[in-house]
């Protein structure tokens, strides 16, 4: 299938066009650069530098391009920021996702694959999370992600669409081959600050919180390698044939791993010493976060290859050993 990729010079499109390619599906971009990168996008692929809440722009992209299906990765994603600048992830991360899904409505093209997450359950009640369990997200980058999944149902109630919308929980990795991997600015992931604290070019790894009813009283998390979340995207495309199909599921390993885990997993894959400063809790901050994949496993035949934390951090160590500065064009 032809794949419009919004998002897809960023981390998570980014490797999912590889994973496309790799499939045999053909790949279009779609990214205005806020946070993407044209090195990301490999040679080849065609590219369309504008944002989603450009309706002219999609119009030209759907005149011109016979599209399949639309994978929508491009979404601001600091929950940080969500707090401070609500309006800003209201601006893209909803009106400009519904300006999108009015042009995919113009133009006939009705499967739709969307980036969601587990924040949108908030602080649960229970571990594992489970796709029917209640969502009560606790910022605004949460409830962005929540506005959009009720409007897919909607649309997919009304027969206009057939959607996928997928819940990650943390994200992490790169590229088997080192060819790509994460570069944010600014960077908020636990791994890549772990390894860049390692190599000397980070300030020291706060670790917020060391008083959770943890293990090791820290907190814990679903690392899912990012090229299994890419495979997953695809896995679905078969069930969207269905029309109105409305589907969720979530990704992750079932795994929880701890921030000290993390660090030690980065200093035996590196060989280096992460240094570390203790910090008090931040405020929403659960001691718990991690998947029941069941679903996605069942339905769609998707089994994560990196279920442990080690080789993810392996793949992320390969890439910031090589691109210490990342891709160089911040």
């Amino acid at each position: 299938m032809k794949v419009l990729i919004a998002g897809g010079a960023g981390y998570i499109g980014s490797h999912c066009v590889r994973q496309l390619l790799a499939a045999g599906h053909e790949p279009v971009v779609l990214d205005n650069f806020a946070y993407g990168h044209r090195a990301a996008v490999p040679r080849g692929v065609k590219l369309h530098d504008a944002g989603l809440a450009d309706a002219a722009a999609l119009d030209r992209i759907f005149k011109t391009e016979p599209i399949d299906l639309v994978m929508h990765f491009a979404a601001f994603c600091y929950v940080g920021e969500s707090v401070k600048a609500p309006m800003k992830y209201y601006l893209n991360n909803v009106a400009a996702t519904y300006t999108l899904l009015d042009a995919m409505r113009r133009h006939g093209v009705k499967k739709f694959v969307f980036s969601s997450t587990c924040a949108t359950y908030g602080v649960p009640a229970k571990l594992p999370l489970t796709e029917d369990m209640p969502q009560a997200p606790i910022n605004p980058y949460g409830q962005t992600k929540l506005d959009v999944e009720n409007a897919l149902k909607a649309l997919a109630h009304a027969k206009e669409i057939s959607f996928a919308a997928f819940r990650y929980f943390n994200a992490a990795g790169a590229a088997e081959d080192g060819s790509i991997g994460e570069d944010h600015d600014p960077e908020t992931h636990l791994i890549p600050l772990a390894i860049g604290a390692a190599q000397g070019i980070r300030p020291a790894l706060q670790v917020f919180g060391t008083d959770y009813p943890t293990p090791d009283q820290t907190c814990l998390r679903d690392y899912v390698h990012v090229d299994d979340l890419s495979r997953a995207h695809i896995a679905v495309f078969d069930q969207l044939a269905k029309p109105g199909a409305a589907l969720f599921y979530n990704l992750g390993t079932g795994q929880p791993t701890s921030v000290l885990d993390v660090i030690k997993a980065v200093e035996k894959v590196s060989g280096l010493k992460v240094p570390v400063k203790y910090a008090p809790r931040r405020e929403g901050d659960p001691p718990a976060l991690y998947a029941d994949a069941t679903k996605a496993q069942k339905e769609l035949g998707w089994k994560p290859k990196f279920m442990t934390i080690e080789p993810i951090v392996e793949t992320a160590w390969r890439w910031h050993k090589t691109r210490p500065a990342g891709y160089g064009d911040r």
